[in-house]
């Protein structure tokens, strides 16, 4: 396997700047995944990291050799689509096959062992003799994972390979992509706009927005220190609620729905953001919270509701038990956990801890 170095990486269609000076490594053994909302440049990146998109400007090292200009074929990567890219005439063992026939030395036997082993360890040896119409998406997919293993290369890049799968066989091969890369010690650059495959799957994660990088750390330490206020909304579900607060300067912040204000300590600025995510919030009598609202909408997910209140003019979104989950309606109290809440630049959207 390998390390991959982006330096100040950029990439631009007719003068309108798309990647805007991306730095990132990628260690050996790495699971690093971008994710960020459709637009923000994470696939360009990884297609400039396949070779398949120039680099503007900046410089890309694998194992500290700059390939910023070597042709695709020659940086030792491998590639699975969100299209599976199939060769719909040819069966699943011929897919698998056809690029090492084309572009390696390697004996007919030696191509027969790779594919071999691959195959069983994606469970797929009794589908070898299918071609891709009598394969399902999810059996497609590994097919195409497949392909990408039996070349052994330094580096795997996934380009939203679950995307076309259902909600359960999306699970499942999340599952199986983290076993693949547990067992086999893989370098993979995994591309996604969907959090939850980000924070399950990446040992790393690189959140991007309008072709910045945003964030980048493991996926819980960016749950619960996210560095901006659009971090803390894309990461998490439901989102992070933030309510903007008015700030004495003295360590207490005040809102209309607060009463008597929140003393959260330190030195603010005027005007902050307070976020809280919806397990930080407890219900309690409406006279005896840190703030008081009214409950807008209730719904009901299995053993738990998600409670939407409003405070003012503002929402928050609580996570209680069905049982204690108040009506529609129905005026409450709400405390909040102060020692995992965030407070946030209300100018800027930055964490504030991180301005220091």
């Amino acid at each position: 396997m390998a390390t991959v170095q982006l330096k100040n990486i950029c990439k631009s269609y007719a003068k309108r700047e798309t990647v805007h000076d991306i730095n990132l490594t990628i260690e050996d053994h790495e699971f690093m995944v971008l994710v960020g909302p459709s637009g923000c440049g994470k696939s360009t990146t990884l297609r400039m990291i396949a070779g398949l998109e120039d680099i503007t400007s900046g410089q890309l090292l694998i194992d500290g050799v700059d390939v910023t200009d070597t042709a695709p074929q020659k940086r030792d990567i491998a590639m699975v689509f969100q299209s599976y890219a199939l060769y719909p005439h040819m069966t699943a063992y011929r897919n698998m096959a056809f690029g090492l026939m084309k572009t390696t030395r390697l004996s007919k036997a030696e191509i027969d062992a790779r594919i071999r082993e691959a195959a069983e360890i994606l469970h797929i040896t009794d589908l070898l003799d299918r071609r891709p119409k009598e394969l399902s998406g999810g059996e497609r997919q590994r097919v195409a994972i497949g392909r990408a293993l039996v070349r052994q290369p330094k580096v795997f890049l996934f380009d939203e390979p679950l995307s076309n799968l259902d909600a359960k066989l999306r699970n499942r091969m999340r599952g199986e992509l983290k076993r693949l890369h547990q067992e086999l010690g893989l370098t993979v650059i995994y591309v996604t706009h969907d959090q939850i495959e980000a924070m399950t799957l990446g040992t790393r994660v690189a959140m991007m927005s309008k072709g910045q990088l945003q964030q980048v750390g493991a996926p819980m330490e960016i749950y619960m220190r996210p560095s901006n206020t659009f971090v803390a909304t894309f990461i998490g579900s439901p989102e992070m609620g933030l309510v903007p607060c008015r700030s004495d300067g003295a360590g207490r912040i005040g809102h209309a729905a607060f009463g008597a204000g929140i003393d959260v300590g330190g030195e603010l600025p005027d005007e902050v953001i307070l976020g809280v995510r919806p397990e930080e919030i407890s219900f309690v009598t409406a006279a005896a919270g840190m703030a008081r609202g009214r409950v807008e909408r209730t719904e009901l997910i299995g053993a738990e509701a998600l409670v939407e209140v409003a405070l003012g003019a503002d929402r928050v979104v609580v996570k209680s038990p069905v049982a204690l989950a108040p009506e529609a309606g129905s005026e409450v109290g709400l405390d909040f956990d102060l020692s995992r809440a965030r407070l946030f630049h209300a100018g800027t959207g930055q964490a504030i801890a991180s301005e220091a």
